[in-house]
């Protein structure tokens, strides 16, 4: 691999560019994996899914839509493109704020929790066989530090 000389580059030493190489390997097939599972499944992608369960999890299984994008990595535009279709299948519903007019809720519908907690259990036992029942104990704390530590430093990156 040619590289571009530059003296303020850190390149990647072997062990770094190992980790990136997998990290990027591993996360690209089981996602690709969870993906096309959920879909021939259960008719959702993975990001319709995350909504439901990101909404199912929280109090009176709603949330801001602000507070929603955050949580699930979205532009406002993202959120609202990928709730439309939940609305429109009845899996979500829009509901306005009574103490703020600009705020608006999305709110998890019974339908939708009906679809979350059919998918589910499909959706555990592949996230298990594709990548928890390849890890011992150690190695998935390990793991789950690791990428913590990774998403609270992007936390607090500026946007």
């Amino acid at each position: 691999m040619a590289r571009i000389s530059s003296s303020s580059t850190r390149w990647l030493t072997p062990l770094e560019l190992r980790a990136w190489q997998a990290f990027v390997a591993v996360s690209t097939v089981v996602n690709a994996e969870l993906e096309a599972e959920l879909q021939a499944a259960h008719g959702m992608s993975m990001g319709e899914y995350g909504v439901l369960a990101v909404l199912s999890g929280a109090p009176d299984q709603r949330l801001r839509m602000t507070d929603l994008a955050r949580l699930l990595h979205l532009s406002p535009s993202g959120l609202t493109r990928r709730l439309d279709l939940l609305v429109r299948h009845g899996l979500v519903a829009r509901e306005a704020c009574e103490s703020d007019r600009r705020a608006v809720y999305a709110v998890l519908t019974p339908v939708g929790r009906g679809r979350l907690e059919t998918a589910a259990p499909d959706h555990v036992t592949a996230v298990r066989r594709h990548l928890i029942d390849h890890l011992d104990e150690d190695q998935l704390r390990n793991l789950a530090e690791s990428l913590e530590a990774v998403q609270a430093a992007c936390d607090d990156e500026p946007v």
